[in-house]
């Protein structure tokens, strides 16, 4: 299908026509091009064709769509379709001028036709038009569709081409002798000439340049909902990924800082705390960093020893840094307190660091804090939310459900393959008609080549290769890390926070990158069988988000089948 959509200000019978073609699986082969324009009409200045539908070794058949409920032919010749103007000129002719427009445009591209079925058909989607209209010598009656052809589309316009091309037998000597076309190739080749000559691609870098616009168009349409909960002491705005919680953390802060307040804005991720730490250096009176580098820094270690123990992380540190605040006193709390990824930190330990870290406690304190608890919590258990209202009973909660990150087809996949509850209600982005793919593999598999057919996919279709990010469940022994393909060695780099350099492309776990996002992102070595994975689910709704535009997910076969309700 060509667009890959069908945009919602067509007319109800496009619609049930465009439908009919993409949920049949009969029609593989086929090309078919949706509202093609037509710039150089028969008749008018410009024109259009509703469908053309193009069968190998079958034929060209341009449709014209009327979806009205009622259809009269007057004494006078003219046409009467439902509340619309009567007009002299009926779909039949309609249909017709636009067939010849477009033979005269391929013959001009020296396509040749002298064996191609090209004909013209009316399909009449609100009415029983095959027998209700009368016979006419203005058209055949091969050429009328109607309602009850919806539910076998894609054999009514094989019924017609075969009738239209019994018919052209019938008037030129020798049309079908030896077969009829158009073969494959001629088939691509006409679908080509005639989708660029009237259809206009977007290029790459119109594509970063208007996400950048819709991102900033987006959040300060967010930033209201700061606005709305300016007056309350203590906030948490919860929404699933790609709502903007980040972006709102990131603004909340300035906004306290620029009263001449001081506090800190903290996340729990490594790669998002240097994007933070970088986008923030500018605000004085702002300690920016990882929850953990601030216990590190309150117990007065420069690192992590060698080897650390889970202890370590969630005992040992975050009493030594509790210890440093009781001593230091009043001294040592901010008049604020930011917190990103709050789904990750909500442990009592923790919640005992952060208690003395803001003037008020988190009891009475300025806290805002932003957190995911729909499946992004990886690292702590679904307790952390009521520990959290336990802890600050005065917390006013603000639920995100607009998706500003991930264009619609994306998010709907999400939604479906996560089971996310409510999960993503609206979208901000536009749709641009291309699904999300998912390529199956083999438990134990090499995905190499799949790897490398999905980056060189997205580099065909105007992808930087510093755009592309590639992320697994696994770290040492991920398909980025472990290949021997030669180009994906050359041109892909484990990721350090930092942007990538042009010609390479970054990979991750999934783990490591949780707060932030590609313009393409291939997620490799989903496997819920694994035994070294661990929150399975949440990693495969945390890859996938990480996607803005395109998304390439290589994924086991049982897992796919069990992740879209069927059985392993």
């Amino acid at each position: 299908m060509m667009p890959a959509f069908c945009p919602d200000d067509v007319s109800p019978g496009e619609k049930a026509v465009y439908t009919a073609f993409r949920e049949s699986g009969e029609t593989d082969n086929w090309v078919v091009l949706h509202s093609l324009g037509i710039a150089d009409h028969v008749r008018q200045v410009e024109g259009e064709a509703d469908f053309v539908v193009i069968i190998p070794n079958t034929g060209i058949l341009i449709i014209e769509v009327k979806s009205h409920q009622s259809i009269d032919r007057r004494a006078d010749g003219s046409w009467k379709l439902g509340n619309d103007a009567p007009t002299a000129r009926g779909p039949f002719q309609q249909a017709s001028e636009a067939m010849h427009s477009l033979r005269a445009y391929l013959r001009q591209k020296r396509v040749d036709l002298r064996s191609v079925p090209m004909l013209s058909a009316v399909w009449f989607t609100g009415v029983r038009a095959r027998t209700m209209l009368p016979p006419n010598p203005e058209w055949h009656d091969w050429q009328v569709l109607d309602s009850e052809d919806l539910k076998a589309a894609p054999a009514a316009v094989v019924r017609t081409l075969t009738a239209g091309t019994k018919h052209l037998d019938g008037k030129i000597k020798y049309f079908s002798y030896g077969g009829v076309g158009p073969d494959g190739e001629t088939a691509d080749r006409v679908a080509r000439l005639l989708r660029p000559k009237f259809e206009l691609a977007t290029v790459a870098g119109d594509r970063r340049r208007a996400h950048k616009t819709q991102l900033v168009s987006f959040i300060e349409e967010q930033f209201l909902a700061l606005d709305a909960v300016a007056e309350n002491r203590s906030v948490l705005f919860a929404g699933p990924a790609g709502t903007g919680k980040t972006f709102l953390a990131m603004e909340s802060a300035r906004r306290e800082v620029a009263t001449g307040k001081q506090g800190r804005l903290l996340c729990f991720n490594r790669f998002l705390g240097k994007r933070l730490v970088a986008d923030m250096a500018d605000l004085d009176g702002l300690t920016v960093g990882t929850f953990h580098q601030e216990l590190l820094r309150l117990a007065g270690l420069h690192h992590a020893p060698n080897n650390p123990t889970r202890g370590f992380w969630r005992e040992e540190l975050p009493e030594r840094a509790l210890e440093t605040l009781i001593n230091s006193g009043p001294a040592s709390a901010n008049d604020f307190l930011i917190v990103d990824e709050i789904q990750d930190i909500a442990t009592e330990q923790y919640l005992d660091v952060l208690d003395l870290m803001v003037d008020g406690g988190l009891k009475d304190g300025r806290v805002l804090l932003f957190g995911d608890f729909e499946r992004q919590a990886i690292f702590e258990n679904e307790t952390g939310r009521e520990r959290l209202r336990a802890r600050t009973p005065h917390l006013t909660s603000h639920k995100l459900i607009h998706n500003c990150r991930n264009l619609p087809r994306i998010g709907y996949q999400v939604n479906l393959l996560c089971d996310l509850q409510p999960g993503y209600q609206r979208f901000r982005r536009p749709d641009d008609g291309i699904d999300p793919t998912f390529r199956q593999y083999r438990a134990g598999q090499d995905q190499s080549a799949l790897l490398a057919a999905a980056i060189r996919e997205l580099r065909n279709e105007g992808y930087e290769l510093n755009e592309i990010v590639v992320l697994s469940p696994h770290r040492d022994y991920s398909t980025a890390a472990t290949t021997n393909e030669q180009w994906l060695r050359q041109i892909l780099k484990a990721a350090d926070g930092l942007p990538a350099r042009p010609g390479q492309v970054q990979y991750s776990t999934i783990h490591a990158f949780k707060g932030l996002e590609a313009p393409a992102v291939v997620v490799t070595d989903l496997d819920r069988q694994v035994a070294a994975i661990e929150n399975f689910d949440s990693l495969l709704y945390i890859g996938l988000t990480r996607a803005t535009d395109r998304l390439i997910a290589l994924i086991e076969t049982n897992t796919l089948r069990k992740a879209v309700g069927g059985t392993a």
